[in-house]
């Protein structure tokens, strides 16, 4: 069974092509430290619920679209070992000392690791 990191975040409509970039960057370093796949999706088919839902999770605002991503590992070791890599790597350094150069707001992206139970 793999280990997964899980990320959830609103993104502004007019930053997707920064965030991309980013993005890009994000999963040549992750996969170049071990990681065994690493996916961005943006959301298409997501509706506001009565209760929950991916656009409340996120306080999601006018001129935002949800991305959900994650990262898939051998196990929570390989993810550690991975992310202390990741996060020495220059290449990733712009995005994590330069709130400027985020494209998205860091303070409402939901994330979390998991360990997987089920896998076909």
């Amino acid at each position: 069974m793999t280990y997964v990191d899980g990320f959830l975040l609103a993104l502004p409509k007019k930053n997707l092509a920064a965030y991309k970039k980013m993005a890009t960057v994000a999963a040549k370093v992750w996969m170049g430290y071990g990681a065994l796949s690493y996916v961005e999706a943006v959301a298409d088919d997501v509706k506001p619920g009565k209760l929950t839902s991916f656009p409340q999770a996120v306080k999601l605002k006018k001129g935002e679209v949800v991305v959900f991503s994650w990262i898939t590992y051998k196990s929570r070791k390989a993810r550690d070992s991975i992310l202390r890599k990741v996060m020495k790597d220059k290449r990733m350094t712009p995005y994590m000392n330069d709130t400027k150069k985020m494209p998205f707001d860091g303070k409402r992206m939901v994330y979390g690791g998991f360990k997987s139970f089920v896998e076909k």
